[in-house]
């Protein structure tokens, strides 16, 4: 089946959880996952979640594996804790959890950046993957990065994504 096809019977609407990566934001002022939220729906999705959890592998883990088995996401975005700093800690506390990893998303949306922001792309590790039924994206806390990677990236092949994992 061509990807035309497959997208023709992906689900229109996913449900999604979002979760920013911070120990300096707090839900009020996390710019980059009230964007992420806004948008979700406009596109006719459904959010189900949205939390912002400290910098801290435990409580990274905690928190995505608590929504993945109680709030039936399809998709779940995580912002933040991409970068190369000590703090930065999204990728080693999920990377190993992923059963699959979806190896192109890291370099299309480093090429991406690197055409707005230049060789500072080199300093994102985003990353996505599989995680039991749920598929999972690591990316920048920024706000033009999460803007990047959902207009570009995520948003436009939500429905295919779910439905390839509805296939099993």
């Amino acid at each position: 089946m061509s990807t035309e096809e497959h997208k023709k019977t992906a689900p229109r609407s996913v449900t999604i959880g979002i979760v920013t990566v911070s120990s300096t934001r707090s839900l009020e002022d996390d710019q980059s996952g009230h964007w992420i939220r806004e948008h979700a729906i406009e596109d006719g999705h459904t959010v189900v979640f949205h939390q912002v959890v400290p910098d801290d592998s435990v409580a990274i883990v905690e928190t995505v594996q608590a929504v993945i088995r109680k709030k039936s996401t399809q998709v779940l975005l995580i912002t933040g804790g991409t970068g190369i700093s000590p703090k930065d800690l999204t990728i080693e506390a999920l990377g190993p959890l992923f059963s699959k990893v979806l190896a192109a998303f890291g370099p299309l949306f480093a090429q991406l950046s690197y055409e707005q922001i230049g060789s500072a792309a080199l300093l994102s590790r985003s990353t996505a993957g599989v995680l039991q039924d749920t598929v999972v994206f690591c990316i920048p806390g920024s706000l033009k990065a999460c803007q990047l990677a959902c207009r570009k990236l995520i948003f436009p092949e939500l429905g295919h994504l779910v439905r390839h994992l509805q296939e099993g």
